[in-house]
């Protein structure tokens, strides 16, 4: 899920009710003054409070018929009120859902289809990791808003000690080499914890497999591929370069107060997270790097799980024209710009990774970005990560289990987990 993907990263805490301020009586769409009113639902921490007090200024100087009413919504039981809100009749007219939940939603009927839009926003620039799952059925519900995605933060000064050169990690084969020099006495190459799944995706989809693999409406999990298990043994000659917990994901203990404690070379995660080791050491700062997680072969960086939002209409919004109106411009060329530079984010699209060329997380996350996926776009998954036994599995096979076996449990677990309701 995104929240956990931008957890401890350097966003910034989103305020209240930004907008004009209009009151809850023009929520049907008359402001009152002739304008429109488009109410809009943004989620804590996905913008700053600068940031959303300037688009909300932008975009009604820009469409003087149209009032802006955003407020922001917690993450925690969104899912539920959602769903709520798209089965009743005052729905929002905007709201920004998570990149995997889009499916969910639009299986529901309750989303507008906005594939004939998908020219108009650009849609063929769009990051693959965040229009997939927009997607569902071959129709468009979700619109691209931003991405994040994980990077290798690694300790410089234990870099150039070591006589390694970051930027010349260019496959997965040289970065285990460095990785291994980096594995010296008290210090880790890398804090890679067990069950870091979303690390483990990457590594099976550059090996050209995945967790589900569908047929129509039938899913069948796909950990004991030879592809899948390829990846897995990857993961495992990587995370014994270091003394990661074998049977906890990276909230437990959570990366960046490892990471402060001045012993590890490298973790996977997002830039953000960078000032949260900086909080917790400050002798760190200016100590600490980036560069994309490196793929299989030089010229392609390491496929990653694109987390991010997506915008979506409700079916039953009010004001449908206004609300495609203000997502055109929140998704567009001159605010995603705007968006990527205020929050450290990649923009939504391929050709506008040069707006965060000087920002040196952003830029990594930029380039991993281009080869960026997501889980398996279906509402069943849904289930799988409430259960997740691709945690399970990772931690068996990191104990000594036989990959083969497990692989397939777990392939069986998912299989049964996506199809409980078909």
């Amino acid at each position: 899920m995104k929240y956990r993907l931008l957890a401890g990263g350097s966003v910034l805490v989103v305020a209240a009710v930004l907008s004009a301020c209009s009151t809850s009586s023009d929520s049907a769409g008359d402001s009152g003054d002739g304008r429109t009113t488009v109410d809009v639902w943004l989620m804590r921490d996905s913008v700053s409070a600068a940031f959303q007090k300037e688009f909300v200024k932008g975009f009604e100087a820009e469409h003087p018929e149209i009032r802006a009413k955003v407020q922001v919504q917690e993450w925690d039981g969104i899912g539920q009120k959602i769903t709520a809100a798209l089965a009743g009749n005052d729905a929002p007219d905007v709201i920004e859902v998570g990149n995997t939940q889009v499916a969910q939603f639009a299986s529901s009927g309750g989303l507008l289809d906005l594939s004939d839009s998908k020219g108009e926003l650009k849609g063929e620039d769009w990051l693959k990791g965040l229009a997939e799952p927009g997607s569902y059925e071959g129709r468009q519900y979700g619109i691209p808003y931003y991405a994040a995605n994980r990077v290798v933060v690694h300790r410089t000064d234990l870099f150039e000690r070591a006589g390694i050169d970051a930027a010349a990690i260019r496959t997965r084969e040289q970065w285990i080499e460095a990785t291994t020099k980096l594995n010296k006495g008290d210090t880790q190459g890398i804090y890679l914890p067990g069950q870091l799944w979303y690390a483990l995706g990457g590594f099976i989809w550059d090996e050209g497999g995945d967790f589900a693999t569908g047929s129509g409406d039938e899913w069948k999990g796909a950990l004991d591929t030879p592809e899948a298990l390829r990846g897995m043994e990857f993961y495992k000659r990587l995370q014994a370069l270091g003394k990661g917990p074998k049977d906890s994901d990276e909230d437990d203990p959570p990366q960046a107060e490892v990471m402060a404690k001045g012993q590890v070379a490298q973790i996977l995660a997002t830039p953000g997270l960078a000032n949260a080791v900086i909080e917790s050491n400050p002798r760190l700062k200016g100590k600490l790097g980036f560069f994309p997680i490196p793929g299989k072969t030089a010229g392609t960086p390491g496929a990653v799980f694109t987390g991010g939002s997506d915008l979506v209409i409700p079916a039953a919004a009010g004001d449908p024209d206004e609300a495609l109106t203000l997502v055109k411009e929140l998704t567009g060329e001159t605010w995603q710009k705007k968006l990527a530079l205020a929050m450290s984010y990649v923009p939504n699209r391929t050709s506008l990774a040069s707006a965060v060329a000087d920002d040196p997380g952003a830029s990594a996350m930029a380039v991993g970005a281009a080869n960026g996926r997501a889980t398996p776009n279906t509402p069943g998954w849904a289930a799988v990560e409430a259960e997740n036994p691709v945690k399970d599995y990772m931690t068996a096979v990191l104990v000594g289990g036989d990959a083969s076996k497990e692989a397939a449990k777990a392939s069986q677990d998912i299989t049964r987990a996506m199809n409980a309701n078909s």
